[in-house]
């Protein structure tokens, strides 16, 4: 039987030395790659490519969000499982959003582990069992949502989108949403990165083209 062949992203050398330790040793799986952040795992993707992805989601540089979505418009055929500290709606959905295919917390058992590298290469949806129960119980009491233009941003940062397309700076979105400048400075620098434009002028003209009108998002469900 062919092995599965798995890209490792993490941004702690422990954990991604682990990893691929662990992997290694299993039969039918192969590590083919390791990489520090988000723009290295799209590298190694397009370049081994794999079956299967394994993504943590907050990375210096491009964040694993934004590699999700880079690694499943690049690389279809590649699965993404995310492997994160993160069980929050906004990031699991983000992630969801972004093209992940399975979504497990950190601190998963290893045969948990395994099971979900195998499902997700073989085109199932895989989620650990506190955030599966979170994903069937917001989709069976919830309509179906409106297109999102963005839908590869979190709640926060579409909160700061919209205040940033009125002309505030990053001390007044700071000050308005009880947050420190130094997190909205971080918030909008994913902001961009997501987006791929250069400068705030070019993020408020994206959400206004959006239809957001005076910096609101339009109201959803």
């Amino acid at each position: 039987m062919t092995a599965l062949r798995v890209v490792v992203a993490d941004d702690h050398p422990v954990v991604r030395a682990g990893m691929r330790a662990l992997l290694s040793s299993l039969p039918g799986l192969e590590v083919v790659a390791v990489a520090s952040d988000g723009r290295a795992a799209l590298r190694e993707v397009v370049l081994h490519r794999p079956d299967v992805a394994v993504l943590d989601l907050q990375m210096p540089g491009m964040d694993g969000f934004t590699a999700t979505r880079e690694i499943t418009r690049a690389a279809p055929e590649v699965a993404v499982l995310v492997l994160t500290m993160f069980d929050d709606d906004d990031s699991v959905f983000a992630a969801m959003r972004a093209g992940a295919r399975g979504y497990l917390v950190k601190g998963a058992e290893q045969e948990e582990l395994i099971r979900a590298i195998r499902a997700v290469a073989a085109g199932e949806a895989i989620f650990g069992p506190g955030v599966a129960q979170r994903v069937l119980g917001f989709f069976s009491a919830q309509p179906p949502p409106p297109a999102d233009p963005f839908p590869e941003l979190t709640a926060r940062e579409r909160e700061i989108l919209a205040l940033l397309a009125t002309g505030r700076t990053n001390a007044s979105i700071a000050h308005h949403l009880g947050l420190a400048p130094k997190t909205v400075a971080n918030r909008v620098s994913s902001i961009f990165t997501k987006l791929q434009v250069a400068d705030r002028t070019s993020a408020a003209t994206r959400a206004r083209e959006a239809g957001w009108i005076e910096g609101r998002p339009p109201e959803r469900g």
